[in-house]
């Protein structure tokens, strides 16, 4: 039985790595979009973005561990189709298998007009190496988004000592994801730091002269001045290649519970949607790829494992750490269930009485403890 895994980064390569630690040894193929071999992502807002790590250490597994895995890695050459089992390629390859794992991941959502430079996305090794040379000759730099990447970005270009501004329509950073009280917390962490942060109005559009970014025009009439744009409004689901492929595509590959989109067809990582408690859920971090692939391998084996995550991810903002299990959300009650805001604390998010997340601030081990709580639940 062979198997042809579409997308080369966290979720791909970890279903590869199960396969053969479980003992798999036929062919297995693996094709990426981008050249570069398997990287990591979180790592490239952050220690990457500032300088810290070079390429190298992005990477996922050394060469060696690479070469061990015995697949056949074909990169710089993204799927364009998809019929049954059979992959068509930009370049015109046809590559066929016994079993098919889609993990192509997401595409950042852009500002409609022109490109022009200093005007950025992150969302690639390349992105990334891209933003972090312009960064170096920055003058003022605006971030458009209020989100987990977009505050990272912010930290990272305060952390190179420049002028940052962060511009986005919720009312404080997160608040959709993670509630006002842990919002307003991160909008006093990010203005202690120098960020200037203009919320709660929407961006209509980027000023330019002779076809470089100029500033970022809001709502309001406002004009944010910039001579680098980061645009982290967010991704969606890479799945414009499978159209005409008879799976059912709904934000994101819809699965069942055992992450089969069809016969012999799989998908794991950002643009996988499965059934989850009352809904269909698609999770987008890096904890997700990694559990998800492990459940596609072993149901490609035969295992029959439904995949029953607890979502977590954390953020890293200058020194602050945030940890989040469960499904957290805006309208949930927050109570504070160990510590203090003015310091570290874990806090619960509840539904109907019922526990439905769990956050930490800079309290890795007690966030760990009641996490307890929702595996009970």
């Amino acid at each position: 039985m062979s198997v042809l895994v579409v997308g080369a980064s966290a979720a791909g390569l970890t279903t590869v790595e199960a396969l053969r630690r479980k003992g798999f040894r036929e062919p297995i193929t693996v094709l990426g979009a981008e050249w570069h071999p398997p990287y990591d992502r979180p790592p490239l807002s952050k220690q990457f973005l500032c300088g810290d790590w070079d390429e190298a250490r992005t990477r996922l597994p050394p060469e060696a561990m690479l070469s061990a895995l015995e697949a056949d890695f074909v990169l710089g050459d993204p799927a364009v189709a998809l019929d049954g089992r059979t992959v068509r390629t930009a370049s015109g390859r046809v590559l066929s298998a016994d079993t098919v794992v889609i993990a192509t991941g997401l595409t950042p959502r852009r500002l409609p007009g022109p490109e022009l430079e200093g005007l950025h996305v992150l969302r690639t090794l390349d992105d990334a190496a891209a933003l972090r040379k312009d960064l170096v000759e920055a003058q003022r730099v605006v971030v458009v988004g209020d989100g987990v990447l977009g505050c990272e970005i912010a930290a990272t270009a305060r952390k190179l000592g420049l002028p940052v501004t962060m511009a986005g329509p919720q009312a404080v950073p997160l608040e959709g994801q993670l509630g006002p009280m842990v919002g307003g917390l991160l909008a006093e962490l990010h203005r202690s730091e120098g960020v200037e942060l203009r919320l709660g109005t929407a961006v209509t559009g980027l000023t330019d002269v002779d076809g470089r970014v100029s500033g970022v025009q809001l709502a309001d009439g406002d004009v944010l001045p910039a001579d680098v744009v980061v645009v982290a409004l967010g991704a969606v689901p890479t799945t414009d290649w499978l159209e005409g492929s008879g799976l059912r595509i709904d934000n994101g590959v819809v699965c069942d519970a055992y992450c089969r989109a069809a016969d012999g067809v799989y998908a794991a990582g950002d643009v996988a949607r499965w059934p989850h408690e009352d809904s269909l859920l698609r999770l987008e971090n890096r904890t997700n790829a990694t559990e998800q692939a492990l459940c596609v391998a072993a149901n490609i084996l035969g295992e029959t494992q439904p995949y029953r995550p607890i979502p977590y991810f954390w953020t890293d903002q200058f020194s602050t750490k945030i940890q989040v299990h469960g499904r957290p959300s805006a309208d949930a009650d927050v109570t504070i269930a160990e510590g203090n805001v003015a310091d570290r604390f874990v806090a619960h998010y509840r539904r109907d009485g019922r526990i439905v997340g769990v956050l930490g601030w800079n309290a890795p081990k007690q966030t760990r403890q009641h996490r307890e709580h929702l595996v009970q639940a």
